[in-house]
């Protein structure tokens, strides 16, 4: 159910209505090509800071047993500066640069903690439809949401709001705040915090940050320990960076071409419900051939994508490029996930998605970098369309040499040395 909470943020803040609402609203003193380099920017900004202490944090979470804290504490960060962005009005882009760099930090921080708890909710022959499970629960909440904010935006007489107003859309900004919220109470009920264990050379009593500080360090230097979790981090590192830039920049490139705010928003409820079924079908496919070889398609599916969104035009394209990407975001994701979930060692769960968020969260720096630098020479986003193909085939290339039996070999002998404890 946090997937379904978190996704509201996800499908309102970082795709669909409020990249829009920044381009023409808060930058509307701006051209349309420099409010987006802002809003690039702003990403940039937020994944180098979550890029940066998410390692830490999760290893801290390890050693003290509180991701589920400093998951409240990440959620509370997000919902306040959720709410904060109704305040926002035109020309208003430095407030809304710095609110939506806070409530991102917290979307995904929050994200590293409830991706921890994966391997202690989920056994080995479970994962794979677990996690398959929460996007296809996330696509549910997001688009449910998002179909009521596409409502009173679109017909906002129907809800007794005024037309030609920015009203309906910061009220779809106070909107995610409380959704967030309310949607966040059953994993802080629900899901019991995962107890505390010590490594066989910690010392009992230890400091928490000399414990933390020490198993970060022997993460860095034993990498090669977990070799396969490694290396799949490596191909996640590279195929993602070209997942992100697709999810962050196809509403404001949208809108750079023309593109009504209406279809816009229209066609990411689109991907929302499409992304149910197939979210839940990659979880069967996974269990009939493998994780690897289904976000392999996944990866083909994005490809083709990338091609077709050079040629966009219209509204009509923009609509069915996100039913081809509805198909395989939710599945190809997820089962990154489970994959590299399954290849950790349970107990160290916390800082190693704190990496995974790392390798995330640099892939995600790349792709929005790399459309600012085309807008600054080009003054447009289409050339840097084709070079996220790049992304998909060297990820791809790297992900066929990770070994997922030897990988999940590594990880059990990691857990089966731990001591119980304090």
């Amino acid at each position: 159910m946090y997937d379904w909470a978190l996704s509201a943020a996800q499908t309102t803040l970082m795709t669909a209505v409020f990249p829009i609402y920044f381009v023409k609203v808060a930058g509307a003193d701006l051209p349309p090509a420099k409010a987006t380099q802002a809003l690039a920017t702003a990403s940039t900004l937020y994944l180098i800071v979550t890029a940066v202490l998410s390692p830490v944090l999760g290893a801290v979470a390890d050693v003290t047993a509180t991701r589920k804290r400093q998951l409240l504490a990440c959620t509370v960060l997000g919902v306040t500066a959720s709410a904060g962005m109704f305040l926002i009005g035109r020309g208003d882009l430095t407030l809304a640069f710095w609110l939506f760099v806070a409530a991102m930090i917290g979307a995904v921080g929050a994200t590293v903690f409830y991706e921890s708890l994966l391997p202690h909710v989920a056994s080995g022959d479970e994962v794979d439809r677990v996690s398959t499970a929460g996007y296809a629960l996330g696509y549910v909440g997001g688009g449910v949401l998002l179909a009521l904010q596409l409502a009173w935006i679109q017909k906002p007489a129907l809800f007794g709001l005024p037309e030609d107003s920015t009203l309906p859309a910061r009220l779809a900004f106070v909107s995610v705040a409380v959704w967030w919220a309310i949607f966040t109470v059953p994993i802080l009920r629900g899901v019991p915090e995962p107890p505390r264990v010590r490594e066989p050379d910690e010392a009992a009593g230890q400091s928490v940050w000399r414990t933390t500080l020490a198993r970060l360090g022997e993460t860095l230097r034993s990498l090669r320990q977990y070799r396969q979790a490694g290396l799949m981090l490596l191909a996640f590192l590279i195929y993602n960076d070209g997942i992100q830039t697709i999810i962050k920049m196809a509403t404001a490139y949208g809108t750079e071409l023309g593109i009504g705010q209406g279809s816009l928003i229209a066609a990411i409820l689109v991907v929302q419900f499409v992304g149910i079924p197939c979210a839940f079908a990659f979880g069967w496919l996974a269990g009939k051939i493998g994780a690897r070889p289904a976000i392999y398609l996944g990866l083909v599916v994005y490809t083709v994508a990338s091609v077709l969104g050079y040629w966009m035009r219209d509204a009509g394209d923009f609509l069915r490029l996100a039913v081809l990407v509805g198909l395989v975001q939710g599945g190809t994701q997820a089962l990154s996930r489970s994959l590299f979930a399954s290849m950790v060692p349970a107990h160290k769960s916390g800082e190693f998605f704190g990496f995974y968020s790392v390798f995330e969260k640099f892939a995600g720096i790349f792709g929005p970098l790399l459309f600012a630098v085309a807008i600054e020479m080009t003054g447009s986003s289409r050339n840097s369309i084709l070079s996220v193909i790049a992304f998909f085939v060297v990820g791809g290339v790297l992900l066929a040499f990770v070994d997922p039996a030897a990988g999940r070999a590594e990880a059990q002998a990691a857990d089966a040395a731990l001591v119980p404890g304090k």
